[in-house]
């Protein structure tokens, strides 16, 4: 199992499970994800940072913003400041889970789903 973890955050993937080979979640909750779920949160949090840091460039420095993106499978939204939001992690398909992720913890889980490179 490939497990990264950091402040606030952990993100894991094991190929040879059948059912939820995706994990996700921060230091007090966790929760498996289906291949197809866990494809879509790394590929909807990279298009969310890159809509982030593109509305950034329109922004006062005070500006707050708030973001979604969305697949049939889960919502992800952002919220804060481009330099530093705060993520929200809901699955629309088969089980309610919900969960998010604090500020300090983006910056870094952006860049390990990346490093992944699953989907």
């Amino acid at each position: 199992m490939i497990l990264k973890k950091g402040k606030g955050w952990r993100l894991g993937w094991k190929p040879e499970s059948c059912n939820y080979p995706g994990l996700v979640g921060s230091e007090t909750w966790a929760f498996e994800l289906t291949t197809e779920e866990f494809n879509d949160f790394c590929r909807l949090l990279s298009q969310l940072a890159e809509s982030i840091a593109v509305i950034a460039t329109e922004l006062m420095d005070e500006e707050r913003i708030t973001c979604e993106v969305e697949s049939e499978h889960l919502w992800l939204g952002a919220e804060g400041y481009p330099q530093t939001y705060s993520l929200r992690l809901i699955l629309n398909k088969r089980r309610g889970c919900e969960g998010n992720w604090p500020d300090i913890a983006t910056t870094e889980l952006v860049q390990a789903c990346q490093s992944l490179t699953v989907f």
